[in-house]
């Protein structure tokens, strides 16, 4: 289902080109609240419908996807601009979230309390009602497609509304999934649509997946009315390369997390702390790797890297490398966009960087390696955890008491050793800091959005009947 009642409209477009490929409403207060109201309506019927029969229309609807796998991820890619590939490893991964969460969710179960003999005591799960969710742009399918799954199988209703830069492969989805009246409505639009729907008081649980500035205004607004909120936000994630390591494969592992999506991924890889002792070697290879690199259209199967999702975005990583360059840092390759039309930035290392310059503090969501030489495995360490940031952390190393040391001492919600990406399914992480508040992801998000109820029930004679 969707609603629409704003007459002013935003320009959907193709990164990789700057043309317009589709338009939506900007979205506004009353169609927030119809989009609400609408979830409200069809809440009680479907909490009220078995817990199985809800994971079989999700089974159904996965399945009904499946079948259109190449033109959502192609469609998704025209709107993020991301390497075909990866946009189709996106949408599987999406459609796996749901099938996951189908079998998940009516295994839910409360606990049996021990009370007294004559006494029955319980803890049950109930839905909290309508779950709001806000996506973000550069991995839709795969995020709201899992947590879409997570809230409907647990008999909540959905008011989904994605980033206004990538709402079309989300809309033509849930087109897809033909999912019953009013248990997911799309509501397109910018903050004009987004503010009333998270300060709506008949929303009971807000999800979203973005910038900190925006999880923070989430959380004033789901603070003030007392309402969960679970937010996954920025990182700034660093990677320590220590002493020993194949500077070759590390440079792998380097130019993996910091330039796939263009570096537009929570987790990516934006700070590298290198050990003295093979920096200049892993430096050498990186930069290899870097300029080896092809950039191009997300819809052409040799690119490698594609554009980045806007003149905005690409504004900020050129403002943190012009910045840094000016301070005395050096851009061993890329460092400047290339001439032409879409929002195109070549990767980039960057050596000599200082730990106070933004390229270092702040995300900057776009291809860049920042590379600092430490003097051994606890300085990395440290410098890892000296962030308002904590998302995530990776480090490559051969020595097993640096690894243990590492996953004790990291400040971050996923620690990775020897690789940069990877996990096994039913993986779940808390962000810590100011990356968020919550699991969005995995089977605890199951318990994010319900509600635990204590039941306590008595033999009907102590009554007195």
């Amino acid at each position: 289902m969707e609603v629409a009642t704003a007459e002013t409209t935003i320009d959907v477009l193709d990164p990789a080109t700057g043309e317009e490929i589709g338009r939506i409403p900007a979205g506004d207060a009353a169609a927030a609240a119809k989009a609400v109201a609408a979830a409200a309506e069809a809440q009680a019927e479907w909490a009220g419908t078995p817990a199985a029969e809800r994971a079989g229309v999700l089974k159904t609807a996965a399945r009904r996807l499946r079948q259109h796998v190449d033109e959502l991820a192609e469609l998704q890619t025209r709107e993020n601009g991301k390497p075909l590939a990866d946009s189709r490893g996106g949408v599987e991964a999406g459609i796996a979230a749901i099938e996951q969460y189908a079998e998940l969710g009516p295994l839910h179960r409360g606990r049996s309390l021990t009370g007294s003999s004559d006494a029955v005591d319980l803890m049950v799960h109930e839905p909290r009602g309508v779950a709001a969710l806000l996506v973000p742009w550069n991995d839709p399918l795969a995020i709201a497609l899992g947590q879409l799954a997570a809230c409907l199988v647990t008999g909540n209703t959905v008011v989904l509304k994605p980033s206004e830069k990538t709402p079309l492969s989300t809309q033509r989805a849930l087109d897809l999934m033909d999912l019953p009246e009013g248990v997911a409505v799309l509501l397109l639009g910018d903050a004009r649509a987004g503010r009333p729907l998270v300060e709506h008081e008949c929303v009971d649980v807000v999800l979203h997946t973005g910038s900190v500035a925006t999880g923070r205004e989430i959380a004033e607004a789901c603070g003030r009315s007392l309402r969960k909120a679970v937010l996954e936000l920025g990182g700034k994630d660093a990677l320590i390369v220590d002493a020993g390591v194949d500077p070759d494969w590390a440079a792998d592992q380097a130019a993996s997390g910091a330039f796939a999506n263009a570096g537009q991924i929570c987790t990516s890889v934006e700070r590298i702390y290198v050990h003295e002792a093979v920096a200049d070697s892993f430096l050498e290879a990186l930069v290899k790797r870097a300029r080896a690199l092809k950039v191009g259209p997300g819809l052409d199967p040799e690119s490698q890297i594609g554009p980045l999702i806007d003149a905005d975005q690409r504004a900020k990583v050129e403002r943190h490398v012009r910045a840094a360059v000016e301070s005395g840092a050096e851009s061993l390759s890329g460092g400047e966009a290339p001439d032409g039309p879409g929002f195109f930035y070549p990767p980039t290392v960057l050596t000599q960087v200082q730990e106070w310059m933004d390229v270092v503090q702040d995300e900057s969501f776009g291809p860049l390696a920042p590379v600092i030489t430490v003097g051994s495995f606890e300085a990395g360490i440290a410098a890892a955890n000296a962030s308002r940031y904590g998302l995530a952390a990776s480090v490559l190393t051969p020595s097993q008491e640096n690894a243990q040391c590492a996953v004790r001492a990291l400040e971050a919600g996923t620690v990775k050793v020897n690789s940069v990406w990877g996990g096994a399914p039913g993986g779940a992480a808390e962000p810590r800091r100011q990356s968020g508040l919550g699991f969005g992801y995995g089977p605890e998000l199951l318990d994010e959005v319900t509600t635990t109820k204590v039941v306590h029930v008595e033999p009907a004679w102590h009554s007195g009947s």
